[in-house]
């Protein structure tokens, strides 16, 4: 027969544990490791510009965008506008300290590097999305982010172009930005994308199967919402393709973009609208493609009540 000593002894360890137990999860604030990593930088767009008053409906369509915001006088310019989101381009700087900088081949310079700019960017209230032009700016930028990320209470998106599309070579590895990225912001809006070339002058191929089940095959294992920029000027023509990548995911949105010049029907943009989610599609084009799709989106609702 054990001693009194030793039962006491038991009971003492077990009420011990118990008193542990009930402080480490009633009693005291979780610290990182049981509240895990999610920050601002995670939320929806559509959530937090709904939160702040600052669109009426869970539409992509009301998000304005400001681009290649690569200079203090742009970068202040689209701070005082109504726009919603703010993109920017990151390289390393070509000469000197090799900071990231912002700033748009052929460009190698810039009169505003990233920390400023994020410290400029992070006292509004306007949403973040970073496109990085090149591997080597990635790592460095993710240090100044993670530095950073007590003062960004908004959303981020994380860009780059990491497969070649219709024309386009690749850029940037999947890989090694993927890995990278999500060792700092495993919670993150990734936003990839395709390289694409368009010609005015002849056929342009669009977005094949195999591209976008490379996508797929890339995207599929990540945990984060990811958004996959396309270009108009052939996103009708590649519907089905880009219809089923989106499908394979409810994390999936697109992000439709046009450069300056492209050449493409309202039409197409309307198709797309009415073939999705309006929480899934957001329209980064210039006018005067931006303006009728707003104008006819605006028909279509008034012409339901």
């Amino acid at each position: 027969m054990r001693p009194v000593r030793y039962w006491l002894y038991i009971a003492g360890g077990a009420v011990s544990l118990c008193v542990t137990y009930y402080l480490l999860c009633c009693v005291l604030p979780p610290g990182p490791t049981m509240a895990g990593s999610r920050g601002p930088w995670s939320e929806n767009v559509l959530d937090y510009f709904l939160r702040k008053d600052l669109i009426k409906s869970k539409d992509g369509l009301e998000i304005i965008w400001d681009h290649a915001t690569n200079s203090k006088e742009k970068l202040q310019r689209a701070l005082q506008s109504d726009v919603h989101m703010i993109e920017a381009d990151i390289l390393l700087r070509g000469v000197g300290d090799k900071e990231p900088i912002m700033a748009h081949p052929p460009a190698t310079d810039s009169d505003i590097n990233l920390q400023d700019w994020l410290t400029e960017v992070s006292a509004s209230n306007k949403g973040i999305k970073l496109d990085f032009k090149s591997l080597e700016a990635v790592l460095p930028s993710m240090k100044i982010l993670d530095a950073m990320k007590d003062n960004l209470h908004q959303p981020v998106w994380i860009n780059a172009d990491i497969l070649p599309g219709p024309g386009g070579n690749v850029r940037v590895d999947a890989k090694e930005f993927l890995q990278t990225v999500t060792s700092v912001f495993p919670d993150v809006t990734l936003s990839l994308g395709w390289t694409t070339v368009w010609h005015p002058d002849r056929s342009n191929e669009g977005y094949s199967w195999d591209m976008v089940r490379e996508m797929e095959k890339i995207c599929k294992n990540l945990i984060q919402p990811v958004t996959f920029p396309v270009r108009a000027a052939l996103v009708r023509q590649s519907w089905p393709q880009l219809r089923w990548l989106m499908q394979t995911s409810d994390r999936y949105s697109l992000t439709i973009w046009s450069g300056k010049d492209d050449i493409y029907p309202v039409e197409d943009l309307l198709y797309i609208r009415e073939h999705s989610e309006e929480d899934r599609i957001f329209y980064d084009v210039f006018e005067p493609q931006n303006g009728e799709l707003k104008k006819a989106a605006k028909q279509k609702q008034q012409a339901k009540k």
